[in-house]
């Protein structure tokens, strides 16, 4: 079972492995004469993961606030492309990364706090009142998918998450090359606040908001096959990523229809 999230999709394997060995789910471990089985470590639970969720958005909230006050303008361009780089590689640590390591979680919270700090601070000073819109839009779309999915009007089917994996992958590469052709000077209208940007954000949103979808079904099937409880800051991690991503894209999408635009 795939899901958009590089980090979630690693679940269904580790699941495998519990099944396979024959424990996690409270089925016997393996012994041999003279040696003590090892606990069984609890299963994780959807509980778990919300209460993960919870505890990652205000670490990154309260990040964000210290940020946003404590940081001089003057250093909020050094700070925010420094946070930026930071998060990518603790993000791409954590995704590829065999283990759940709430340290590292943790850390991408508090780093990724101070860069949507940064970024929320630059887009407020130019728009008042945007970031409190972009928080309340990030929040209710994310709590629409989940009522959507909890009453099952979306379902992740297999084409369905091949249609999400390929359109991500797909966005992903347009915005790279994007942001490289920017670099020597040529703009595509992407993101210059045009109809052609206004309409690349609104495809960005609703590719973040269905992949919730996916992700959702991870977990569900996680909690389905008796993975850990420490899977449960993997899963939460997931979470974090597609809020951000929703969370800035609607940003940018905000402050093209109040009549400008932020790369």
């Amino acid at each position: 079972m795939k899901s958009s999230n590089p980090v979630l999709s690693r679940l269904g394997q580790a699941a495998e492995q519990q099944r396979t060995a024959g424990y996690g789910n409270g089925e016997p471990y393996p012994t041999t004469p003279g040696h003590t089985a090892p606990p069984v470590a609890r299963a994780m639970s959807i509980d778990d993961v919300v209460v993960k969720t919870v505890v990652l958005l205000g670490i990154t909230a309260i990040s964000a606030i210290a940020a946003w006050n404590l940081i001089p303008d003057s250093l909020t361009g050094p700070v925010w492309i420094g946070a930026a780089i930071v998060g990518l590689v603790l993000g791409l640590v954590i995704s590829f990364s065999r283990m759940a390591n709430p340290t590292l979680v943790v850390a991408y919270a508090i780093i990724e706090g101070v860069f949507v700090g940064m970024v929320s601070k630059t887009f407020e000073s130019f728009y008042n009142g945007i970031v409190l819109q972009a928080v309340v839009a990030t929040f209710g779309v994310f709590g629409l998918m989940a009522v959507l999915y909890t009453n099952r009007v979306i379902r992740s089917s297999p084409r369905f998450r091949k249609i999400m994996i390929g359109a991500i992958g797909g966005l992903f590469m347009v915005m790279l090359i994007n942001f490289v052709l920017s670099l020597f000077g040529v703009h595509t209208g992407l993101r210059d606040g045009g109809v052609i940007g206004i309409g690349f954000s609104l495809v960005c949103i609703v590719v973040a908001a269905l992949s919730f979808v996916l992700d959702f079904d991870q977990i569900e099937q996680g909690v389905r096959m008796g993975l850990p409880q420490r899977y449960s800051w993997t899963c939460a991690f997931g979470i974090l990523v597609g809020l951000i991503w929703l969370y800035l894209e609607i940003l940018q999408l905000l402050s093209y229809l109040q009549g400008g635009s932020r790369d």
